[in-house]
């Protein structure tokens, strides 16, 4: 392999995944450019759709060339192109969408005239249909039973997650139905201790833990085309693989490598490990933030109980 891993490469990806060898990465996670307009670094974010989708076909292919014969590959892009790039993956590049997984969140951009967009797309390939790294033990989710009904019937176990993997289990009391497909992770916003702050996309690490934890193992390689705030890169590092990661911008690439020295293998990963069990209810008010004195509340539950938790 030309390109030496557990470090990031400063400029094009397509270039610098043609100095990787073939066949030699385990998970390529990419989060691309949505060509929306957003301000990257050293990037026009908005190009002319047939440019954009060229290009991207460009990166896939590359990024579908160094993946193993039983590779996976997870992409995470906006409503914009969402169609367009699972037809390239699939009907043109030839790989299997095994799930197509809404990450759903709160807080998101605000609109005036059209529904507030509050989720991404993220769709999970495989190059072998039949061989592929699928660790469910290591991504298992409390089932309603355990969660909503204490039923002991429960399997303590859990379940595999939904595909659609939500923000905020509190905005949603009800929940989805256990065959949806939404996943709940908290978006990463600016208050968040996690918030790299050099770059505005940033992904939240517990999010990048259940892709990387449930398409990889130990020591396996997982390349990031797009590195950016390098929280696919921090996520591997902490979860013992080793990493690749490629980024245009000059500031960013340094201000990764900056974040990457300051983990440890084995570190534990920001944020909730499991948002349903530990976000706050807020019915009655805000939760006080760091440095403000801990309160109890009574926590809310269907039989009335009197447990109480600590908040704040």
């Amino acid at each position: 392999m030309a390109q030496a891993t557990n470090r990031i490469h400063c400029g094009d990806c397509i270039a610098g995944m043609k100095k990787v060898s073939a066949a030699s990465v385990d998970l390529v996670f990419a989060d691309p450019p949505f060509n929306i307009g957003y301000d990257y670094d050293q990037y026009d974010d908005k190009q002319q759709d047939e440019s954009y989708l060229a290009w991207s076909k460009d990166w896939m292919e590359q990024a579908w060339r160094v993946l193993k014969d039983d590779g996976t590959f997870w992409l995470a892009i906006g409503d914009e192109y969402a169609a367009e790039l699972k037809v390239t993956a699939t009907r043109e590049l030839g790989l299997t969408c095994r799930s197509w997984v809404i990450w759903y969140y709160t807080f998101g951009v605000n609109c005036k005239f059209k529904f507030s967009r509050s989720h991404a797309h993220l769709f999970h390939f495989v190059k072998d249909a039949k061989r592929f790294t699928f660790n469910d033990e290591d991504i298992r989710v409390p089932s309603a039973r355990q969660l909503v009904y204490a039923d002991a019937r429960a399997n303590p176990r859990g379940r595999l997650p939904d595909d659609t993997w939500i923000l905020r289990p509190q905005d949603l009391p009800e929940g989805f139905e256990a065959d949806g497909d939404v996943w709940y992770f908290p978006r990463v916003a600016g208050t968040f201790k996690e918030r790299a702050g050099f770059h505005g996309c940033q992904m939240p690490e517990q999010l990048l833990g259940r892709i990387i934890r449930s398409s990889s193992n130990e020591g396996d390689l997982v390349l990031d085309p797009f590195a950016g705030s390098a929280t696919t890169l921090a996520v591997a590092k902490k979860l013992r693989r080793k990493w690749i990661g490629f980024e245009l911008s000059d500031e960013y690439a340094k201000q990764g490598e900056e974040r990457l020295d300051n983990i440890k293998r084995g570190d534990p990963l920001n944020g909730a490990a499991d948002p349903l069990k530990s976000a706050p209810d807020t019915r009655n008010g805000k939760v006080r933030g760091e440095g403000q004195p801990t309160r109890r509340r009574r926590k809310p539950s269907d039989n009335a109980s009197n447990t109480l938790f600590d908040v704040g």
